[in-house]
């Protein structure tokens, strides 16, 4: 695991250090609480804190509290506070402000590799019950809610949210393909369409056979463009079919941002677009009305 340790004193930082680096454990030591707390928002692989009480500039509870709510965006974090003041307002000092678990100063090897393999259980289990609560269990595919979650976090921290472009798109005729071939077929069509859309941006199944990408940095020409690549990339497939091959195609609406947008009103625009791409004819890419770009057929 990769692990950041604060304390005041160097020699503290290299002998706890030495105590768990030979467990294969990756040790980035501050003596700086700020400094510490900007590496673990950079560094989301950083599954544990290690902090004293007694650091500077922020203390060790600061320190704790600014961690936990850090950790509700970056992933798990598994926090652990050391003191060698080992008292009960300490301790429930240090769990009221976001510690896991409190240890006292120096520890030793034994007790702190067993608090460490404590700490890896749960925040492995933490890790996967974020993946299946944000999974598409069909795909893998971001679902519904973390595509939408994902989504507001890119355009948060885009610094040109005007160049921020989604795609809808909806694997025509579907229906037909469940009740002509089967729903093993149909599943099988759906990953088929996920995987291709994988690599573009953000990318989430919102329902059935619809999915969603966000393209952070991309304007409407270029979100265009892209989902005539992906159209085409569609068309391309060949499911297998009792029957033989199936073809497949989808059907896009593509919309970009525009002053005072919100992400849900960029996929509403995008979702008009696509209703007028099947009311067209399928198979075809359609910008929002009013864009400026006219639509591209297959």
């Amino acid at each position: 695991m990769q692990i950041v340790i604060v304390d005041s004193s160097r020699v503290v930082l290299q002998i706890i250090a030495s105590l768990i680096e030979p467990r294969g454990h990756a040790v980035h030591p501050f003596t700086d609480s700020e400094r510490a707390l900007e590496f673990l928002a950079a560094t989301p692989a950083v599954r544990v804190l290690i902090t004293s009480l007694e650091v500077r500039p922020l203390c060790g509870l600061e320190l704790c509290w600014s961690a936990r709510l850090l950790a509700e965006s970056r992933g798990p974090l598994h926090v652990i506070t050391m003191s060698s003041a080992r008292n009960v307002r300490s301790l429930a000092e240090a769990l009221d402000s976001g510690a896991d678990d409190f240890i006292e100063k120096p520890p030793s090897a034994e007790e702190l590799n067993a608090r460490l393999r404590a700490a890896e259980r749960l925040t492995t289990m933490q890790e996967e019950l974020i993946r299946l609560a944000e999974t598409d269990p069909l795909t893998g595919s971001y679902n519904r809610r973390a595509f939408f979650n994902r989504a507001r976090a890119a355009v948060a921290q885009d610094p040109r949210p005007d160049a921020v472009s989604a795609i809808l798109l909806d694997i025509d005729h579907f229906k037909r393909i469940n009740d002509e071939h089967g729903h093993d077929v149909g599943d099988v069509a759906i990953k088929a369409v996920a995987d291709l859309i994988s690599g573009s941006g953000i990318a989430g199944r919102l329902g059935g056979e619809e999915f969603a990408v966000i393209l952070p940095g991309r304007d409407l020409g270029e979100a265009v463009a892209h989902a005539e690549r992906l159209r085409g990339d569609v068309q391309a497939l060949r499911i297998p079919g009792a029957k033989g091959p199936i073809a497949l195609s989808c059907s896009f609406g593509v919309s970009t941002w525009r002053d005072g947008d919100s992400v849900e009103a960029l996929v509403k625009r995008a979702d008009v677009a696509l209703y007028a791409a099947k009311g067209g004819g399928r198979n075809r890419v359609v910008p929002d009305q009013g864009a400026g770009v006219h639509a591209v057929a297959g």
